[in-house]
């Protein structure tokens, strides 16, 4: 596993914008990708955005597409996840994610959208 450490949450309002940051602690290997799950307030968790390592992004919550972007620099063992035009329904708790064997985990930022 590979410690991965989150920031870049806070309270905001609809229409403001975050970027989230995620730090790993070693580098990945090309195999494994990385990803932002939101879990809101009695709610699963569900997949936000995932990057594999070559830069290819997908976005499976429709909610959020052309609104959030991820990104990754593999030299610098980061992943970002750039939210623009915020709505209430992003509100929760941010976790980043790689598919290491196990699956590595961060301790979640919360985002919390409100007027």
């Amino acid at each position: 596993q590979v410690r991965l450490v989150e920031s870049g949450g806070g309270l905001v309002q609809p229409g403001d914008s975050l970027r989230l940051s995620c730090a790993a602690s070693t580098a990945l290997f090309p195999m494994d990708a990385m990803g932002w799950f939101r879990q809101a307030p009695g709610k699963e968790r569900e997949l936000v955005a995932a990057i594999a390592y070559n830069g290819y992004a997908n976005y499976p919550d429709p909610l959020v597409k052309g609104r959030f972007t991820i990104s990754r620099d593999n030299a610098k063992n980061m992943i970002w996840l750039q939210m623009n035009n915020l709505i209430f329904e992003d509100t929760g708790v941010y976790f980043c994610a790689a598919t290491t064997s196990p699956w590595s985990w961060g301790q979640g930022t919360q985002v919390t959208v409100a007027s």
